[in-house]
């Protein structure tokens, strides 16, 4: 008899931090990532709160290539699925869930379902719709989309090293690489099958069920997700929510930005992180 491995387990769950400490911290990437894009901020979170972070079943990172079900993950409800399963498995309450891009609305999904899990939801770059519409400026035309998915399906090598020079601030080419190697780390037919569920979503009817306590953060230029999107999601969004704006570009302040993203983050948690100011040692 083969006893199922656990979620945990299977999507290389990680905790780390105090284990003294009440409050726990989730941390979600997006996209083409995996756990390690959170690398720069979690010696600081774990100084205060158990941090958890994973791998998505999408990730290269992840050892059962069986895990990603293309039809299973056609929408986000599958991948909220997982991650309510994940906290319960790990038996956390009152999260604070940081989600990066896709992961911002799992996490809002999630948090509908079980607001139980949920104390606040830190999004990152999220978006409920990339494509543009008349009254919805998501950054995206539909003919770009299109582009997209034929160039994962033409050449995937080729469109990861691409995507990764648009999507993260170029200033910063130890970070573009760092996501060129995530990218390419996924299988080709998980990233198309992805991508569409991805590119084409709509989960702007998501937004006014979310009572949760939200914090959306976004750089001042984000081609994946623009300021108009977040603005719009804290006009939509239930309960209480605020905007924060990183002054630098790109979609991956975490990688490229990691002070400043602590420093909002510390604003939001009411915490102060003892780092150097990137003003005067001149760190990104």
């Amino acid at each position: 008899m083969v006893l199922e491995k656990s979620l945990s387990s299977a999507i290389n769950t990680k905790i780390m931090g105090s284990s003294g400490s009440e409050e726990t911290i989730v941390l979600a990437h997006g996209y083409g990532g995996d756990q390690s894009v959170w690398d720069k901020i979690v010696p600081y979170l774990a100084e205060h709160y158990r941090v958890v972070v994973f791998d998505w079943p999408f990730s290269g990172a992840v050892n059962n290539k069986d895990l990603f079900d293309p039809s299973k993950y056609s929408s986000y409800d599958a991948f909220a699925n997982d991650l309510i399963a994940l906290l319960d498995e790990l038996n956390l309450k009152s999260t604070v869930f940081v989600g990066h891009s896709m992961s911002g609305m799992i996490g809002c999904i999630a948090s509908i379902n079980r607001p139980d899990l949920f104390k606040t939801l830190i999004l990152i770059g999220a978006s409920p719709r990339y494509i543009n519409t008349e009254d919805y400026e998501g950054g995206l035309e539909m003919s770009d989309i299109t582009q997209i998915i034929s160039a994962i399906e033409t050449n995937y090598h080729d469109w990861a090293a691409y995507f990764a020079s648009l999507a993260v601030d170029a200033n910063d080419p130890l970070s573009v690489d760092k996501f060129v190697k995530c990218l390419r780390r996924m299988r080709p037919e998980v990233a198309l099958a992805l991508a569409k569920t991805v590119f084409y979503s709509d989960q702007r009817d998501v937004l006014d069920q979310v009572s949760t306590p939200c914090t959306i953060i976004n750089t001042s230029s984000d081609i994946v997700a623009p300021n108009s999107v977040a603005f719009y999601m804290q006009k939509k969004i239930k309960g209480k929510s605020t905007v924060e704006i990183i002054n630098t570009n790109g979609h991956f302040p975490q990688l490229t930005a990691h002070l400043e993203l602590l420093d909002v983050l510390g604003k939001v948690l009411g915490l102060k992180f003892d780092h150097p100011d990137p003003d005067i040692v001149g760190v990104n």
